[in-house]
């Protein structure tokens, strides 16, 4: 059993009597990078600052390392690095500079720790330069050396990959890969969903301030379901034959959770949801009927897809 770095149960919070947050549980274990997407105004941002302290929760529970955040905030935070949106820095100073005054605000943070955290986020070559000559990506990572300074053990992203172009997300993937394999847990919310499905290990949805669903990534997408698509060389002919097995169930547009693009190259595609062990079966019928079969393509949605169905379209953040 992995280790609960985060533990965060029945959480509620309302503002001013009327509910924001009604009920979010999920745990963030050891070693994970997890993710957390909801459409604007579903309650991430709000979760998060509860998360850390910034505001307190109506109900429920959240604890870090064991410690409650209510009752011991002092020790759970101690555990915690966090950036909520943009990373705050002093653009006159040098990246160096930006660092020490941070560590000025915590204990034990030495010089050899800097220069630790420095190397982590691989700013070693850049940092005694003024903060105002860096790039977004640069920045972005002066802000997580800040958090990583006190050695916690969860760090806490809130749309890190905002503003940052191609090759700053992917350098970003594989630092927070990096973290993750050296044992600290990261959480991390987007609205790039492209993004979470490459990084994540598991990932929780929020709408209207609950917790839709919990899982890895493949189990959420197993959940909606797989298509087999179709393209005869006799589009009507190889419909019937479909039709006639009991076991393939035929998907309208509009029904479906396939990425448009991809049927747009195909000529009179068929979606059908049928079990996969059957495809030779159906495609050596269609050859005995002297149905030529095109293509058949198994096709799984994406986390996009699956989250524009869970949340009933709503769109994200």
């Amino acid at each position: 059993m992995k280790d609960v770095v985060l533990h965060v149960k029945g959480v509620q919070k309302k503002i001013r009597r009327k509910p924001i947050i009604h009920d979010v549980s999920f745990d963030v274990y050891a070693g994970e990078i997890f993710g957390f997407l909801g459409p604007n105004g579903s309650g991430k941002t709000t979760t998060i600052r509860m998360l850390v302290d910034l505001i307190k929760p109506t109900a429920g529970t959240i604890e870090v390392c064991g410690f409650n955040i209510d009752r011991e905030p002092e020790q759970a935070l101690r555990h915690i690095g966090c950036i909520v949106e943009n990373p705050e820095v002093y653009t006159y100073m040098t990246g160096w500079e930006n660092l020490e005054q941070f560590a000025r605000m915590q204990e034990g943070i030495d010089t050899a720790r800097i220069k630790e955290v420095v190397e982590i986020v691989g700013l070693d070559q850049r940092i005694h330069d003024k903060v105002k000559t860096y790039s977004l990506g640069m920045r972005q990572r002066l802000g997580i050396a800040q958090a990583l300074l006190g050695r916690p053990r969860l760090l806490i992203l809130d749309e890190p990959t905002n503003g940052l172009d191609p090759k700053g997300i992917k350098e970003l993937r594989e630092f927070v890969r990096m973290l993750a394999d050296q044992g600290m847990s990261v959480f991390i919310s987007s609205h790039l969903l492209s993004e979470i499905q490459l990084m994540c290990d598991r990932v929780a949805i929020i709408s209207r301030g609950t917790v839709l669903a919990v899982g890895t990534v493949e189990e959420l997408v197993a959940q909606a379901g797989d298509y087999v698509v179709w393209q005869f060389d006799q589009p009507e002919a190889g419909r019937e034959l479909l039709s006639s097995d009991k076991e393939i169930r035929f998907v309208v547009d509009g029904e479906h959770r396939i990425e448009e693009s991809l049927l747009a190259a195909m000529e009179q595609p068929v979606v059908t949801v049928m079990p996969e062990q059957r495809i030779p079966e159906v495609v050596k019928m269609a050859v005995q009927a002297s149905i030529g079969v095109r293509s058949v393509q198994h096709i799984s949605p994406t986390l996009e897809q699956l989250f524009l169905n869970m949340t009933e379209g709503e769109s994200i953040e």
